[in-house]
């Protein structure tokens, strides 16, 4: 089910008046998100920080997923903000058995801090090259 989401239990509510028939019970959920995923519908998205040597050269990464770890390959060049969809990792579809939305995972590349002064010089040359 979904934030907000409320259904409708036939039966289960008050007494009726007079002798008459139970009412309704309605549910709405209010749903605490503490996972670093973010939902839109039966949808996931996520953010996954990647280093610069991956995004620049490509590499293999595993993320978690609400059903455990998968291996990604990160493509050579990689820009930060860069969107992978992973079909059917998402949430179980409200009501259709075995159908599940989609996990989006967007690539934060994170620059390298504390630089030797042999790193500093290499990445200066580099940028020489260009």
């Amino acid at each position: 089910v979904e934030d907000g989401q409320t259904i409708k239990i036939t039966g289960y509510g008050g007494e009726g008046v007079n002798g008459g028939p139970k009412g309704d019970l309605y549910l709405t959920f209010e749903i605490n998100n503490n996972t670093p995923f973010k939902r839109v519908g039966n949808d996931l998205y996520k953010n996954h920080i990647i280093t610069l040597y991956d995004a620049i050269l490509g590499g293999e990464i595993e993320v978690e997923t609400l059903t455990g770890k998968v291996k990604l390959k990160v493509k050579p060049e990689t820009q930060t903000d860069t969107k992978v969809k992973l079909k059917g990792k998402g949430m179980p579809v409200y009501k259709k058995k075995g159908a599940h939305g989609d996990l989006y995972i967007t690539y934060k590349v994170s620059m390298p801090t504390n630089l030797s002064a042999k790193e500093k010089e290499l990445f200066k040359q580099l940028s020489e090259l260009l």
